[in-house]
């Protein structure tokens, strides 16, 4: 009975581990494709906190315009559980595992400042967020000091000629929103 190394607390002297917090942390968790919004309600309604990234899009028919919502990452949603409710999120049958990484038997965390700053991202941008798996070399710090993402940190990079701010999210890659350079500073 040993908790997983990202999860060690230390026990009360009695070893009941009675009294002992367990902290919560951000995991992504498999779902079955095109079920993201409904396990995310079922989440909701288990007392579960939970993030499913989505942006609204205007899609563009010839005989007319709607306004959609498009799941940013297809088959994940984020979860924020203790280890008790880790294995509660399981218990639902479209959810499948958690990520993993390359060699390792526990679920992958996701760290919370990496969370909130993706989610921040994804509250005031004005585009369209796109998401990227491709290999970045790691480029200069910066806080954007302009617009909508007032405050936001992240990389800047280039890509396809076009200046991006970068928010990696460890295991799944980054994502990324055209910024003009005037609107950021080096941190």
């Amino acid at each position: 009975m040993y908790a997983d190394r990202n999860e060690r607390n230390s026990l009360p002297a009695d070893g009941t581990g009675n009294g002992v917090a367990r902290p919560k942390h951000w995991y992504a968790a498999y779902v079955r494709l095109y079920h993201e919004k409904k396990i995310s309600i079922q989440l909701s309604k288990m007392g579960i906190e939970n993030f499913l990234p989505v942006q609204e899009e205007i899609h563009q028919w010839s005989d007319r315009r709607k306004k959609i919502e498009r799941i940013l990452i297809p088959m994940i949603v984020f979860v924020r559980v203790t280890p008790t409710e880790r294995a509660q999120v399981l218990t639902l049958s479209s959810v499948s595992r958690y990520m993993v990484l390359h060699g390792e038997s526990t679920p992958a965390i996701i760290p919370d400042d990496q969370m909130e700053r993706f989610k921040f991202m994804l509250d005031y941008s004005d585009q369209a967020i796109q998401m990227s798996n491709a290999p970045l070399t790691v480029g200069q710090k910066v806080r954007v000091i302009k617009g909508a993402l007032t405050g936001l940190e992240g990389e800047l990079t280039t890509i396809g000629g076009k200046t991006k701010i970068i928010v990696r999210i460890d295991m799944l890659g980054c994502a990324g929103i055209e910024m003009p350079i005037g609107f950021v500073e080096q941190i």
